[in-house]
């Protein structure tokens, strides 16, 4: 019960949506027009809005700087840490002068090619309105092809620019065609994409594991008495200390890792210019590829295993484009081209520079290398930098989790936005301390870097590949290039790719077998929970029905024929339906299982939908969408919120009735201001009694003092009879894990008293 009064004031009026006649997109303005615009209720398709779209954000100046600094104190952390151990971990014993200079030679055009020329010059352009990974290249496919399924309220906050087929070269089109028809094709780009974020997010337990790792075991450097189990657990209590750090958010951090991860690089290029002078500054002749193709040739099968540990000097590109949904494409590359790029050539020909004159120095390739008089600085620096390598995946991850959310592979769980003014950082709590468990357990079991490495490298360069192959597929069905420009160009990084692929695949039976059973696991867990979803949506398809196909009369309400032809009695009450889909052409299916089951309707309901956006707030003349049903006092509330609006509150209900007041006294307004003589205008309102402001109002202020119910719906799923063994074995489990998620009724903040949960069955 509720005897609240009715703020009459306190809310800005609703706004009338307008649209375009073709994609769907809505700027929500006043505008004259006719009776008829004015007083009908607006046509659904138009009511979406172009604030409904996620828009990737542009920086520029001081903002820029800022983010760039931001970027370089995580993405970089992983693949600058690279040089503790790639010569360590490419090399089995003192290398001769000319492995050595074809070990640089690989390394300088790995970086250049692979990280340089692929991931920021092509890869980087290839984003989801400024997400990156795997994923994000799939749904961004799923804009511009028919290869994915929607439900219809993820198809309002998704931007569809699938070209006209008169504007594709005709083997443009014949290649969407074949992706569209194929479902071996639909299902193997699916599988591919899920596959890549499932193996960046194992990727996330070995990547902290092994450059804290191989930080903390420079210790045994300066004092080789310490034993493997210190090294372990002071490397598990860093690990611990990272991630409980995480809620302070992803700004915060980067912003205080930055300076780390600056010095850290600096530090490398200097000692690497210091060894380049001191010591043997011919290795320089690496920067010719010549070097690279030269040691291939000359070392055979051995060399091309030792492709193995090269590749590690480019772990953390996947990761780099996981979270450019954290920063910006711009500033990415600003930090890459102007800073972290340089200080990691330098990096490895000065330690190349010191091998060639000390051999057994490979070994430990860091602190063997550093000057002397630096080592206990460079060892506090490097265990500083190995603890900020970590952050660039596990932000990756909390990118790629939410991501999968959104287009529901994976149960909702709680995300944290951590920053007003970047929309994309967050925080996954769930994802966080598991990842803290999962990587604190590898750290144990490897308990060393060349074990990690060997489970390491077949990750990154898998997913390496899967990107490769799918902006591939972009550039032909996205930017409308010629195959023939995007086949020679694929070839080239497909060749590179699989080059390192099949050297870390050796290293399958060694270490690993553990990333790829794990990230196929996800993968599983990813596909089923969206099989289970899609049965979902297939069940619910036709429970949604018109309101004339649910209640006649105006006065005296009855259910329709199909119904059973009940009259309905009217309780005493204003009632909120939670409604999950938001489609104002129909009625949800909560509403007619309560007036079915009940034979009743309140005296005043509303239908409201809640549309969460990505940005940190809506402004009040967007926020609300209203329209009516059909169906005597009975409307459509849709609610846009960003993610730092509080929407559901104990005073939800008020902020409704508010709407629904001003709602009917703008449109009443609209019709007698319009540009028609004023006899036209009160013809049409005495036409619509639902836009008698005054006894509405009376008929809600009754509504509202009798009592306020929140009605939620409990749809219990059961596998429909007759359901092969297969198919119920999948659902069981979907249906398992989807009664063990989070319950609404218990995260929403309103108040208890008039909270109901409406249960009913649906057969998938």
């Amino acid at each position: 019960m509720s005897n609240n009064p009715i703020n009459h004031e306190s809310i800005t009026p609703i706004a009338p949506a307008q649209s375009k006649d073709t994609g769907g997109v809505v700027s929500i303005r006043h505008r004259k027009s006719s009776v008829h615009a004015a007083a009908a209720a607006p046509d659904p398709e138009k009511l979406q809005a172009d604030v409904d779209f996620k828009k990737r954000q542009e920086f520029r100046g001081w903002s820029l700087i800022w983010l760039a600094w931001q970027a370089t104190g995580v993405i970089y952390g992983d693949i600058g840490t690279s040089p503790l151990y790639v010569y360590s971990s490419t090399f089995t014993g003192n290398p001769s002068y000319p492995d050595l200079l074809g070990a640089v030679s690989l390394i300088i055009w790995s970086l250049t090619l692979i990280v340089t020329v692929k991931y920021m010059l092509i890869v980087l352009q290839f984003n989801d309105e400024g997400e990156g990974g795997t994923f994000a290249l799939y749904s961004l496919l799923a804009r511009y092809a028919n290869i994915a399924k929607r439900q219809s309220k993820e198809l309002a906050t998704i931007k569809i620019e699938r070209y006209n087929t008169n504007d594709l070269s005709r083997p443009i089109h014949g290649i969407r065609n074949w992706l569209e028809r194929s479902s071996v094709a639909k299902v193997a780009l699916k599988i591919i994409s899920v596959l890549g974020v499932s193996l960046i997010m194992a990727d996330g337990l070995l990547t902290p594991a092994q450059s804290v790792l191989g930080a903390i075991q420079g210790v045994q450097v300066i004092n080789p008495s310490i034993q493997g189990g210190t090294v372990v657990g002071i490397s598990c209590a860093i690990l611990i200390l990272l991630f409980a750090i995480q809620p302070l958010g992803t700004s915060k951090i980067a912003t205080a890792f930055g300076p780390i991860v600056v010095v850290w690089l600096l530090f490398n290029a200097v000692v690497g210019i210091y060894n380049l002078v001191l010591y043997d500054h011919s290795v320089l002749k690496a920067f010719s590829p010549y070097f690279a193709g030269e040691f291939l040739v000359r070392n055979g099968q051995a060399g091309w295993t030792m492709l193995g540990g090269i590749l590690l000097a480019f772990t953390g590109c996947e990761a780099l484009f996981a979270d450019l949904g954290a920063f910006s494409k711009d500033a990415i590359n600003l930090s890459w081209a102007c800073f972290a790029y340089p200080c990691l050539l330098l990096a490895y020909i000065g330690q190349a520079a010191f091998i060639s004159v000390n051999p057994a120095a490979w070994s430990n390739p860091f602190f063997n290398t550093v000057p002397p008089g630096t080592l206990y600085f460079s060892l506090i620096l490097a265990i500083l930098a190995a603890i900020v390598a970590s952050q660039a995946v596990v932000t990756s991850t909390f990118q790629l989790l939410s991501q999968v959310m959104k287009l529901s592979y994976f149960p909702q769980i709680k995300v944290v936005h951590t920053s007003k003014r970047f929309h994309g950082q967050i925080y996954i709590p769930l994802a966080n301390w598991l990842l803290m468990i999962g990587t604190v357990i590898v750290t144990a079991v490897y308990s060393n870097t060349t074990s990690l490495g060997n489970a390491y490298g077949v990750c990154v360069i898998l997913v390496t590949f899967i990107t490769t192959c799918m902006v591939a597929i972009a550039a032909l069905i996205v930017w409308r290039l010629s195959p023939f420009i995007v086949l020679p160009i694929w070839l080239v990084f497909a060749s590179l790719d699989c080059a390192f692929l099949s050297s870390a695949l050796v290293k399958v039976p060694t270490g690993a077998w553990f990333t790829l059973l794990l990230a196929a696991i996800l993968s599983c867990i990813f596909v089923l929970w969206r099989y289970g979803k899609e049965q979902q949506w297939a069940a619910e398809s036709g429970d949604r029905v018109f309101a004339s196909e649910l209640i006649t009369g105006s006065d005296s309400l009855s259910l329709t024929g199909s119904f059973g032809s009940t009259s309905l009695t009217k309780i005493k009450g204003f009632a909120i339906f939670f409604d999950k889909i938001g489609d104002p052409k129909s009625i949800p299916q909560i509403f007619t299982q309560y007036v079915t089951k009940f034979v009743s309707i309140p005296q005043v309901s509303v239908f409201l939908h809640l549309r969460p956006l990505s940005t940190p707030f809506v402004d009040p003349d967007q926020r609300y969408v209203f329209s009516e049903t059909g169906v005597p006092n009975t409307y459509h509330l849709m609610i846009r919120y960003g993610y730092t609006d509080e929407v559901v509150t104990e005073d939800l209900a008020l902020l409704v009735a508010n709407q629904l007041k001003q709602a009917v006294t703008s449109k009443v307004s609209h019709i007698r201001q319009a540009d028609i003589p004023s006899q036209e205008a009160d013809s049409a309102v005495s036409r619509d009694p639902s836009v008698d402001p005054e006894a509405f109002i009376a008929l809600l202020d009754e509504a509202y003092a009798n009592q306020v119910l929140y009605i939620l719906g409990k749809e219990q799923m059961r596998i429909a009879p007759g359901t092969n063994v297969v198919k119920s074995v999948l659902l069981g489990i979907f249906m398992w894990i989807r009664e063990n998620t989070r319950n609404k009724m218990a995260s929403l903040k309103l108040g208890g008293d008039g909270l109901v949960e409406l249960g009913f069955v649906k057969n998938i």
